[in-house]
Order: structure tokens, then C-alpha cells, then sequence
């Protein structure tokens, strides 16, 4: 029962796969290594499986806790959860280059609460033993945050190149 959310995500990630690979375009193999990212960040999340850092352990099973008061983002997994959510921050601005900063924020805010709220829903449901952690909520927004702002970055440097190039070709 506990492994119910890992068939499914095993599930749809083969037939998203199948439907990358038989459709194709150009961009195929960016498509296919979204889904590659996208396969793992939800294994990690929303299965017994956890990666502290250092090793991939299988939760016991348990219904989680729930930390919404206690702030630590000092340690860590406050870290790792920037990490674990900095291609998604790249994503979403790269797809959505028009939305500002504030838009890529408050959607990372939306993103971390979602999984959070969903990481509790599958514990109590599924004993996945996953915990809800305001820390991860907002760990998770400025991992966001940051993989917006780098390719907003980018965008702003390639946009200064072009211009600068057009004032010489002028």
C-alpha cells in the first residue's frame, strides 16, 4: 500500500515517455530530461524513499509530523531543498518568460505549499512517513525564486549583448 504513490508516478512517467519519444519534435531530448527531473523530484517527495545528502534510505513506515512554527534555516536540509527546486525555478521562467520576479516568487510559494500539503495528504493516507515543514515551504519558493532570477538574469545579459551588437552593426 505504501508504495501506491511510486507505481504511479512509475505509470505516468512511462506513458509521458512514450508520448515524448512517439510524438518527437526538436526538442525531444529536453523534453525527455524535464521528465527524467520531474520523475525523480516527485519519487523523492511523494514516496518512502529519501535522500538525506549523503545516502537513499526507505522511510519507515509512519504519518509523518507537522512543523508550522519552529523556523530553522540554518541546516542542511533547508539547502538541499533550494537545490532540489532550482530547475523548477529555471523552468517556469524559461516557459513563462513575460512573469516577473514577484509572479515566479509567489508561484514558488504555491509550489512549496502544494507539495507540503500533498506530502501530508499521502502520509496520512499511504504511511509514507513524509513530514510538513513550514522550512521546506520556504526552501522550496526560493529555490524557485533563485532559478527564476538566474535566467531572468540570463535573459537581461543576452538582451544587453543584442542591443550592443545592433549599435555596432548601426
Amino acid at each position: 500500500m505504501r508504495w501506491e504513490p511510486l507505481l504511479l508516478i512509475i505509470l505516468m512517467d512511462g506513458l509521458s515517455g512514450l508520448l515524448i519519444v512517439t510524438i518527437g519534435g526538436k526538442r525531444r531530448w529536453f523534453a525527455l530530461l524535464v521528465l527524467g527531473y520531474l520523475t525523480g523530484l516527485a519519487t523523492i517527495l511523494f514516496t518512502p524513499i529519501s535522500f538525506d545528502g549523503t545516502a537513499v534510505y526507505i522511510m519507515p513506515i509512519g504519518i509523518g509530523r507537522v512543523n508550522l512554527t519552529n523556523l530553522d534555516v540554518f541546516n542542511l536540509g533547508f539547502l538541499e531543498n533550494i537545490i532540489l527546486m532550482l530547475p523548477l525555478g529555471f523552468l517556469i521562467k524559461w516557459a513563462l518568460p513575460k512573469l516577473s520576479l514577484f509572479g515566479v516568487g509567489i508561484l514558488g510559494l504555491f509550489v512549496g505549499s502544494s507539495v507540503e500539503t500533498f506530502q501530508y495528504i499521502l502520509s496520512q493516507h499511504w504511511l509514507i512517513n513524509r513530514s510538513s515543514d513550514i522550512n521546506d515551504v520556504l526552501a522550496n519558493a526560493l529555490g524557485v525564486l533563485i532559478g527564476g532570477a538566474v535566467v531572468a538574469v540570463y535573459y537581461y545579459v543576452i538582451a544587453k549583448r543584442h542591443q550592443r551588437l545592433r549599435r555596432v552593426a548601426a
